[in-house]
């Protein structure tokens, strides 16, 4: 298991390395703390609501399911941090590109790629085509996580296993 373990860990550090320095460069310096955003509490609450309050049903059902789904995964990750407190990769590389005032609470899962999975997944599951828009869109946020030194790949592969795993669950529950 050790082994497992050490393997995890080294690629896990050298995916992160070559996604936050090897694919550094101006366009992407520009465009990834916006993506990131697109997984943060207050971006998601707010769409949220905003199609709970424009959208017929049975869109808006699937809307609630999303919040659901939202505040299951959100209550996951808090409850995750808690138990495997794993520092972010910036403070263990000083060598990584990060903003200016990063986020200093622990890393594992990724909150961000976590909620965008949570919503994207559950709409995936209603309108399959979507699939082909939102399903890439919501790797772009996990891969921005890395991409600003915030979270090592595992951190956003588990974000993106609860975020799916709530949508999952809460659809079979709404009875699809």
């Amino acid at each position: 298991m050790t082994k497992f373990v050490c393997w995890i860990t080294d690629h896990d550090s050298k995916l992160f390395h070559y996604v936050n320095q090897y694919l550094k460069c101006s366009f992407l310096d520009l465009v990834m703390p916006r993506i990131t955003h697109l997984g943060g509490a207050s971006f998601c609450l707010a769409l949220l609501l905003l199609l709970i309050f424009s959208t017929p049903d049975p869109y808006r059902l699937w809307t609630y399911q999303a919040l659901l789904s939202l505040i299951l995964s959100h209550l996951l990750v808090q409850f995750i941090k808690r138990i495997i407190p794993r520092l972010r990769p910036y403070i263990r590389f000083p060598e990584a590109h990060t903003l200016p005032n990063p986020l200093t609470d622990y890393s594992f899962p990724s909150g961000h790629t976590t909620a965008i999975f949570s919503i994207c997944v559950l709409y995936v599951l209603h309108v399959p085509f979507l699939a082909f828009f939102l399903l890439p869109l919501a790797c772009l946020v996990g891969l921005s996580r890395m991409y600003l030194g915030l979270h090592y790949p595992t951190d956003c592969l588990m974000g993106a296993f609860l975020g799916s795993f709530t949508s999952i669950v809460i659809v079979i529950i709404g009875g699809m």
